[in-house]
Parts: C-alpha cells; sequence; structure tokens
C-alpha cells in the first residue's frame, strides 16, 4: 500500500499529493479549487481544533459566529485591507435562479434578482466583526474583548492544492479589541507564543517566530507575527499569524470607548489565525516515502491492535486477551484501536496503518499468546520488538512520549541544519538552488531590494526573528546599512 507512493527524492510534490489522497486525509471536489476533507483527515484537524479551543479559553478568548456573507460598502471600508483582499473575493450578486427558457431542464440566474449590494464571501471576517464591535463597546468596561470564530473562509486561488492552498478552507480567527496599545501588543504576541508552543509541543513542528517584513504584512496590519516552519524540501512554510491592527478597523468603522477619565478613545485591535493550511504542514514535516507519520499527541488512533489469526476459534482467544489490552490503554487515556476486520488479511492491515502513520502498531498471533508477549512496531522507526503482554500499558505510555519527542528532534536537527549564515549574493544564490532552507541574511530594510532580491530568485523574507541575528552589517544585494539579519526562503 504505502510502497505505491511515489518517494520524495523522485517527486516531491507528487509524493505529497499521492499521500494525502492514499492516506485518506482529502480530495478534490466537484468545485474547482475546493477539497472533500475525508473522515480520517478531519479527525486529525479536530484534534487541532480541540487543542486550540482549550488554549484560546484557557487565555480568555470565547467563542462566537459571524456572518458568511460582507456587504461590499463594510468590506471597503478599512482601505487597505479591501486593496489587499480585493484580487481573492468571491462576490454574490443575485439572490435568485429561474428555469432557462432557451434550454429545457436548466437554470439561469435570474436577470430581475440583483441584489441591491453586493455580497462579498468572506475571505477574512475583519470587516463585519468590527462592524459588529462597534454596539457591543460603549465602555473601558466592555474592554478587553476577546473573541475566536471557528469558520470556513474563501479566498479565490488559480492554483491549489489539497490543504496548502485551496479555494475555500478551515480555520479559526480571533478578533480583539484593548482600551491601550501595549495591551494590543501583548494580545498578539501572545497569541503567537502560543501558536508556536502548539507548533512544537502538538505537531511536534519546529517554528520560529518572527515579525513580517511590511510587504508581507497582513492587509490592514500595523504588524504581524508569524511562526515559519521548514518542510523536508527546503521550502518555508507559514504556520500562523497574529496581527497588530492597530487603531485602523476601529477609525475605518468608529468604534469608540468611554474611558477611565470620561474621555472617547478608539479601541486597539488585534486579529490572528491558524487554518487546514497545519494539515499540510504536518504532512511535509514528519511523513516519509511509506506514508503518514503522525506525532502522538495528535493522532485520532495512537495504537492499533491487529490480530493474527487462522480460524475463528483463535481470532475468539485472542480478541479476549486484545480487549484486555485495550481496556488497560484506555485506562491510561491512550487512544487504541482493536480491528478485528476478518474482510482483510493482517498484512493488509498493516500496510494500511503504516500508510496512515499510526504510532504504535500491536500484533498477536496463536504464538503470542502461548508467550504471552506481543510485536509491538513503531511507525517513526519502523521498528519492530516482541514485549511482554503484562504491563505493555505502561511501556506504551512511554513509549508515545518517547516517540513525540523524537520526531520532534528530528525536524529540528533538519530545520536546524538548514539555516545557513551568508553575506555575499553569490552565495546567497548558491544556497538556494543547491541546499535550500532558510537563509540567515543583512537586508537594507527597503522594499524595494526585497522585491529584487524575489525577482531574482523567487525568495522571500519569511521573517524577521524576534531572537538573536541583531548584529548590523551590509545588506547582501545592495551593500548598504543593515540593522539586522533576516530569514529569506522559497515558500508555499
Amino acid at each position: 500500500m504505502g510502497k505505491s507512493l511515489t518517494s520524495r527524492k523522485e517527486d516531491y510534490s507528487k509524493w505529497y499529493n499521492e499521500l494525502v489522497v492514499k492516506a485518506d486525509l482529502a480530495e478534490n471536489s466537484a468545485v474547482r479549487g475546493c477539497m472533500t476533507i475525508k473522515p480520517y483527515g478531519f479527525a486529525i484537524w479536530e484534534k487541532m481544533q480541540a487543542e486550540l479551543d482549550k488554549r484560546f479559553k484557557e487565555t480568555g478568548h470565547e467563542n462566537a459566529y459571524f456572518p458568511l456573507f460582507v456587504p461590499k460598502s463594510l468590506f471597503e471600508a478599512e482601505e487597505k485591507n479591501a486593496e489587499g483582499f480585493a484580487k481573492e473575493c468571491a462576490v454574490v450578486t443575485h439572490y435568485r435562479l429561474q428555469n432557462d427558457p432557451d434550454k429545457p431542464g436548466k437554470l439561469r440566474v435570474d436577470p430581475e434578482a440583483k441584489l441591491d449590494e453586493e455580497l462579498v464571501v468572506r475571505p477574512t471576517s475583519e470587516a463585519v466583526i468590527w462592524n459588529t464591535f462597534k454596539g457591543w463597546i460603549q465602555s473601558y468596561r466592555d474592554l478587553p474583548l476577546k473573541i475566536n470564530q471557528w469558520a470556513n473562509v474563501v479566498r479565490w486561488e488559480m492554483r491549489t492544492r489539497l490543504f496548502l492552498r485551496t479555494t475555500e478552507f478551515l480555520w479559526q480567527e480571533g478578533h480583539t479589541a484593548h482600551a491601550t496599545k501595549k495591551e494590543a501588543i501583548e494580545e498578539a504576541e501572545l497569541i503567537n507564543s502560543l501558536y508556536a508552543d502548539f507548533a512544537e509541543n502538538f505537531l511536534a513542528m519546529p517554528v520560529i517566530q518572527g515579525l513580517k517584513s511590511e510587504s508581507e504584512r497582513f492587509a490592514g496590519a500595523v504588524e504581524t507575527y508569524c511562526i515559519e516552519a521548514l518542510m523536508q524540501d527546503g521550502k518555508a512554510l507559514q504556520a500562523g499569524t497574529s496581527h497588530f491592527l492597530g487603531e485602523n478597523f476601529a477609525k475605518a468603522f468608529d468604534v469608540k470607548f468611554t474611558s477611565d477619565q470620561g474621555k472617547q478613545e478608539y479601541v486597539w485591535a488585534t486579529s490572528w489565525g491558524v487554518s487546514t493550511r497545519l494539515m499540510g504542514a504536518l504532512v511535509m514535516t514528519h511523513s516519509d516515502d511509506n506514508g503518514l507519520v503522525l506525532p502522538p499527541n495528535l493522532a485520532p488512533i495512537q495504537v492499533v491492535i491487529v490480530p493474527i489469526f487462522k480460524n475463528q476459534e483463535q481470532l475468539d482467544l485472542i480478541t479476549e486477551k486484545a480487549e484486555s489490552i485495550a481496556e488497560a490503554l484506555k485506562a491510561k487515556n491512550i487512544r487504541v484501536k482493536y480491528d478485528n476486520r476478518t474482510t482483510h488479511k493482517p498484512g493488509w492491515k498493516f500496510a494500511e496503518y503504516e500508510l496512515k502513520g499510526i504510532p504504535l502498531r500491536i500484533a498477536i498471533g496463536p504464538k503470542d499468546l502461548e508467550k504471552g508477549t506481543v510485536e509491538l512496531a513503531r511507525r517513526d522507526s519502523l521498528s519492530k520488538s516482541f514485549e511482554n503482554q503484562e504491563g505493555i500499558e505502561n511501556l506504551i505510555d512511554i513509549l508515545l512520549k518517547d516517540i513525540q519527542g523524537e520526531l520532534y528532534t528530528k525536524a529540528k536537527n533538519f530545520r536546524d541544519s538548514h539555516i545557513t549564515q551568508v553575506d555575499t549574493f553569490e552565495d546567497f544564490k548558491d544556497i538556494l538552488e543547491n541546499k535550500g532552507g532558510f537563509i540567515l541574511a543583512h537586508w537594507d530594510g527597503t522594499t524595494e531590494t526585497e522585491e529584487k532580491i524575489k525577482e531574482i530568485t523567487k525568495a522571500t523574507i519569511r521573517c524577521i526573528p524576534m531572537e538573536g541575528h541583531k548584529e548590523s552589517g551590509e545588506c547582501v544585494l545592495t551593500g548598504n546599512f543593515s540593522s539586522q539579519r533576516v530569514l529569506f526562503a522559497k515558500a508555499y
């Protein structure tokens, strides 16, 4: 099963597309550019969602839901935001279909059903949310207002790839309002750190926290914080962003509050989000030529038990022991599945669960019952061992933690070995073409230089790191003064 995947070395893009489909994560739908997320893929997304939702609520945020449609007049109220997303918007212009008189059995848009005002299908929700916040905020007592929304958004894409870039995708978007600039900046930084901790400790995916350059900022933001990850093919992936919006949206929608001094002031804002793009990041951070590799913290099924039998009598005996082991694992809050299907052979099941990235697999046959053992297989290392049935739940608990740590360490070692510091543009181009990964280089801080480097190399500034690399120097392209090194890379 997994052996039929194209190898990463042969064609990384093809390997990724095949893996997403064959591991039952998602598939292309009848709607161009949109995907169907299959139950197994959605179960993984639900694990991400549940963990993030818990963390948001622990930091004082509440969930709400806002309309899918945004009146054009609201959408264009914050000019930079509107301009930034204008080319990606799907727009509803009519509200009814009718039978087509020229084509029996077909429908057409009713020309008499034109909307008085076009509706934008949300590419992001700042406009409709800040119009709503205007009615929710009157006094300093209403602040801070910390809202999160789990939703779908639409951004019209010409070139799509499952999870990484689709016309419709799922995400969460946080929107907060604060009495002071300081509080809003602290909120944006808090969420960026929350994203980084989630990525590293839940997805086992190392990330670098930083700021976006002006040209890479979210449209309408004063600052955009981000977490950047590195995929196995040496390309960067933006895994999450958190934006300090200043007073831009408050002024655009006239959201003011009466301060404790009795003065009318504009509120300060943030917005932040991660999406189903994290599913793509997960695949490309850990998986191999045999299929998906899942960190145990994230895996919907952490352990699968597969019986090996020749007849019903053997299956009944194995089932008794397997169910006993399963109950012991469940008592330790370990997610386990016992696959006693008689419609598929054990070898087929082994290949299926390897492809789907189940962290640990237990095989039990008649001889194992006699010896009091099981065969235990690790997905991350593909190693196998025979272990005693007695106390197996304790060993598995330890192994799952070990696998989680090993996956993070492996990914971090790869990432760190692919951060290269350069001082000349020739070295910059050489590393980019022959090694890949992040390039630490001086930049003179101008959009013109950034655009020129992108034009020549297709590399962009992924982030201005928040830690380290602060020494001054000369820009790698222009030789002009640079206050610190930044991270360049080709990116998804």
